[in-house]
């Protein structure tokens, strides 16, 4: 059994829709807010307006580019959580009445699950089971995957995320929000052995990364106090050995999994996942341990309506549907 699904997202600061049919996402729209970049983060209540604004228009514009008419829809998917209150709240309120005007089923989607589903939109897609680290401004896991909808969380951060350690060196620096992947960008022309910071090792297939941006935020305060321009003469440098040390955090976990489990095929999800760094050192590792690596297109890295439709797909075959009474769970948990 297969359909014709409308999908929604709206977790954090990124109002997208698309539209999915038999298995193949027939697009991905996505209206980002810039309004954030300002105030260095997101701010909740402005993103819960903005989705407000855009959803009616992005819905619109997927449907439209799809050439599906409303009447074609079999079920409206959106994302559950996690993510902001406010945000998810727009997404779930507008899918719900949306659903009851044609009177339609509804699929809530698990964010993070949908996340390593975005694997299987295009080709190749990894058969099961297979390790995803899943890497995002919210999330650092790793997650082993059964099978479409059948998920366990072997090891995650105990206290910040990657891509929050990302964003928070970029504002030390005084680069704009977001700037994860401006300390990528820099990195790329800096020598990632340059300058040594402390990787945090925890037990098992836990994460911490707290430890390593304090570490960054008195290494800049100490040498600035030395020398005014360190940072401006080092800039790169300093990107690139701070970015080194995230990524070798990551991986290093993810080889233990692999080899605690023996599973060799491995893939990466969530807005880091579009880092080069982290993209170029997983091929390296691919090399050295023998790992059938496999890395979403950059478009199905970010927060967008894609995944959650292809996540959606697999609930609809098999009947996953939740009534009118559903509401946002901001720490919804795989």
């Amino acid at each position: 059994m297969s359909a014709i699904i409308l999908a929604i997202e709206s977790s954090c600061d990124e109002t997208s829709a698309s539209v999915i049919s038999d298995g193949k996402v027939l697009n991905n729209i996505i209206a980002t807010q810039s309004i954030h970049q300002k105030y260095g983060g997101v701010v909740p209540e402005l993103a819960s307006r903005a989705h407000q604004q855009n959803i009616t228009k992005v819905v619109q514009e997927a449907l439209q580019e799809a050439n599906i008419q409303k009447s074609c829809l079999k079920a409206v998917a959106f994302t559950r959580g996690p993510g902001l209150s406010g945000p998810l709240l727009v997404g779930v309120s507008f899918a719900k009445a949306f659903a009851l005007g044609l009177n339609l089923p509804l699929i809530e989607v698990n964010h993070m699950e949908a996340h390593v589903l975005a694997h299987f939109i295009d080709d190749p897609k990894p058969s099961f089971p297979f390790l995803c680290l899943t890497v995002s401004g919210g999330h650092t896991q790793i997650v082993l995957v059964e099978d479409y909808l059948k998920m366990k969380v072997l090891g995650e951060t105990q206290d910040d995320a990657v891509g929050e350690a990302f964003d928070k060196a970029a504002k030390l620096l005084d680069l704009p929000y977001p700037g994860g992947h401006l300390i990528d960008k820099y990195a790329s022309s800096g020598n990632p052995s340059a300058f040594k910071f402390p990787k945090t090792e925890m037990p098992g297939l836990k994460f911490s990364f707290s430890g390593i941006k304090t570490a960054l935020l008195y290494f800049l305060r100490d040498n600035s106090l030395k020398d005014p321009d360190f940072v401006k003469n080092n800039f790169n440098d300093i990107c690139a050995s701070y970015q080194d040390a995230l990524i070798m955090m990551l991986l290093s976990k993810l080889k233990k999994a692999a080899k605690e489990t023996g599973i060799s095929q491995i893939a990466i999800a969530g807005g880091v996942s579009a880092n080069s760094y982290l993209r170029k050192k997983l091929e390296e590792f691919s090399l050295q341990h023998k790992w059938k690596v496999f890395i979403p297109a950059f478009e199905y890295c970010t927060d967008n309506a894609g995944m959650i439709a292809i996540a959606a797909h697999f609930k609809y075959l098999e009947g996953q549907f939740v009534g009118q009474d559903v509401t946002p769970d901001p720490r919804l948990r795989i």
